[in-house]
């Protein structure tokens, strides 16, 4: 559930991601309880990640990194923030805004370990199927790249976090 802990509370959900100017954190996770998963936005601050992190949150997200129709983008998140995450974090972080399957390479290279979509789904000119399909094979080539420079070798299936 985006943005309302009572709301995931109510409706059985599995958890809830809040915003800077949603429920605290602390708030949030009272609401949901131990069991249930919040990930937090923290737009383009480690700090506020740190933070959250160090809180408790189940992941962090970063964001915008394209512009987007969703919600309204009041800040630009730079590429290079998530691979510092990865070097230091064992939290997992989130992309997020504007993600298609045409420009999801990047920020899946750099180390996201989640991708938050929407209307790159839904809106889809070939419908939320294709959509997916798309998805899948743009993660799988840009994971297959970022592995072959850095010769890490990752495997497409998995996760560069």
């Amino acid at each position: 559930m985006n943005d309302r802990p009572d709301l995931a509370v109510e409706t059985g959900c599995d958890g809830v991601h809040i915003g800077a100017e949603d429920a605290p954190y602390a708030e949030a996770r009272r609401t949901v309880g131990d069991g249930a998963i919040v990930g937090v936005t923290c737009k383009a601050s480690y700090h506020l990640a740190m933070e959250a992190a160090e809180a408790g949150a189940d992941y962090v997200a970063f964001g915008a990194y394209f512009p987007t129709a969703t919600k309204e983008t009041t800040t630009r998140a730079p590429l290079d923030l998530l691979d510092t995450w990865q070097s230091v974090a064992t939290v997992p972080c989130v992309a997020i805004g504007g993600i298609t399957a045409e420009n999801c390479g990047p920020v899946t290279a750099a180390g996201a370990d989640f991708l938050a979509v929407s209307s790159g789904v839904w809106a889809h000119k070939e419908g939320p199927a294709a959509a997916v399909r798309a998805y899948d094979a743009a993660i799988r080539t840009a994971l297959a790249e970022a592995g072959s420079r850095s010769g890490a070798g990752l495997d497409p299936g998995t996760s560069p976090g």
